[in-house]
């Protein structure tokens, strides 16, 4: 056996030790499965031991006729968004309390054709929606607020909260996540982790439970950008046939470009990202890691972002408009959540949405039927999308000068539990460096680059031109070669 114990080694490592025959994939699973069931931190909704172990042991038999797939026998969790046959969907909400689906999403379903083993299904914002992983409405004693691993009376980010805290708690070495405006990247700097959103249409959204069409991207996060590489290259590829937004590329190997160097790298730094609203403390270190790629060759170049500022109004429109659309089809009448009592058929309707939906989805439901209807098509929906597009068209610009653009995450570190719960607008404002990268469809990431106020993590964001994945996981890695803030665990150092 490593002397590293097998949740503190990372996917490549986890691989070395299964390909040297330190432990098997049973073993590797029983290990993490048990670490999952005494999470303390309510990451994780649903298990199903049988299941898991049942695939751990097909693994072990690839791996013991020779197979030398990358990804073979190790362990992963998947949000609670992705549809699956072994374990329930929720969604986080009541609508859902209940369903099973009778297949599985295509990114569940290609993670399990590269021989990764299932613990479980983890934690999300409700269909999605927030910022801070408190909008769970799940009626059962584990759907509770995720607390971050870091300091437990603080938020781990959202959607992905679950999944950013159980990979941060090293209850799992993987975590599939979804990115809409922010839900990777965010929860992965809040826990001080890696997670990577790519190109929208390089991932399926088939079998993703739909919260904004033309926004949600699936994405991967573990503790590190080799790690991401690895998972990012298993689950992307086009899905022509059952997802009319997949791009019909081949597959990619996004490991190949890992250890190119970054010599005359022009990172183009955003001013609107590095105004006032940046806290101190999360600006030091982002800083301090542009600083060490400098050192390995790279230049900073300024650049503008100007319409920086309206994404957020631009988001809260476009985004609840496809939302009230796509929740229009849990009314209880074919699958989900129904109303005991009601009346007449409208009645039913009514009562079980009231139900089934928490106050958030509820909110979002609202303002997109609003933006939606007659009279305001025009005035909020139209104008939205014609601004979408001019943030798209910043973006351009900005590649004309630089290769990746570098900034921020999020304007502080985690907050408090319960801070912005009362306050929607405040949890809308902490996505304002997310939300324009979402818009234009770009990929985006987040890196650890070292701690803030409270010892609490800072991600560092990189956002690349279209289908530029490759380049984001490279400057990560060697950002990471020369660092150890992945590395680093609530306690202690890996």
């Amino acid at each position: 056996m490593s002397d590293k114990a097998l949740h503190l080694q990372s996917l490549t490592e986890l691989r070395a030790t299964l390909a040297t025959q330190q432990a098997s994939a049973p073993e590797v699973a029983q290990h993490f499965l048990q670490r999952a069931q005494a999470d303390a931190h309510h990451a994780f909704l649903a298990f199903n031991p049988d299941a898991t172990l049942a695939q751990a042991t097909a693994a072990q038999q690839r791996l013991d006729a020779g197979d030398t797939s990358p990804l073979l026998g190790l362990p992963i969790a998947h949000k609670d968004i992705f549809v699956t046959t072994d374990f329930p969907t929720t969604a986080g909400s009541r609508m859902l309390e209940h369903y099973r689906s009778p297949f599985d999403a295509t990114v569940v379903q290609r993670l399990a054709q590269a021989g990764m083993v299932s613990l479980g299904k983890l934690s999300c914002d409700e269909f999605a929606m927030g910022s801070a992983n408190e909008n769970i409405a799940v009626p059962s004693a584990q759907a509770q607020a995720v607390t971050n691993p870091w300091d437990v009376s603080r938020i781990p980010g959202g959607s992905s909260g679950g999944s950013a805290a159980a990979v941060a708690a090293r209850l799992t070495p993987a975590a599939t996540g979804t990115d809409t405006g922010g839900s990777i990247r965010q929860p992965a700097a809040f826990c001080g982790i890696t997670g990577i959103k790519p190109t929208y249409g390089r991932a399926s959204r088939y079998g993703m439970v739909a919260f904004a069409s033309s926004l949600d991207q699936a994405g991967p996060m573990a503790r590190s950008a080799e790690d991401c590489a690895l998972l990012l290259s298993a689950l992307c590829g086009a899905d022509l046939d059952r997802d009319s937004t997949s791009l019909d590329l081949a597959p990619e190997n996004f490991s190949v470009t890992l250890n190119s160097h970054v010599k005359g790298l022009r990172i183009g730094i955003p001013k609107e990202f590095f105004g006032d609203g940046l806290a101190s403390d999360v600006r030091a270190p982002i800083d301090q890691a542009l600083q060490t790629l400098v050192g390995q060759g790279a230049v900073l170049v300024p650049i503008a972002l100007p319409r920086t500022e309206l994404s957020i109004p631009v988001y809260y429109i476009i985004a609840p408009a496809e939302a009230s659309s796509n929740l229009s089809r849990f009314d209880g009448v074919k699958f989900g959540h129904r109303a005991k009592d009601f009346g007449d058929l409208a009645d039913m309707y009514e009562t079980t949405r009231s139900e089934g939906f928490g106050d958030e989805v509820k909110r979002r439901i609202m303002i997109g039927s609003y933006v939606l209807s007659h009279g305001y098509y025009d005035a909020y929906y139209l104008q939205a999308q014609k601004i979408r597009r001019m943030i798209a068209d910043d973006f351009q610009a900005a590649f004309k000068q630089c290769d990746v653009i570098a900034g921020p995450v999020a304007p502080t570190v985690a907050w408090k539990l319960g801070d912005k719960s009362d306050d929607p607008l405040a949890n809308y404002l902490a996505d304002i460096f997310t939300l324009p990268a979402s818009l234009a469809g770009l990929p985006g990431m987040s890196l650890p680059v070292g701690f803030g106020e409270g010892g609490m993590p800072v991600g560092m964001q990189l956002i690349g031109n279209y289908l530029q994945e490759a380049k984001l996981l490279n400057v990560a890695h060697q950002y990471q070669l020369h660092s150890d803030h992945h590395l680093h665990t609530p306690g202690g150092v890996a």
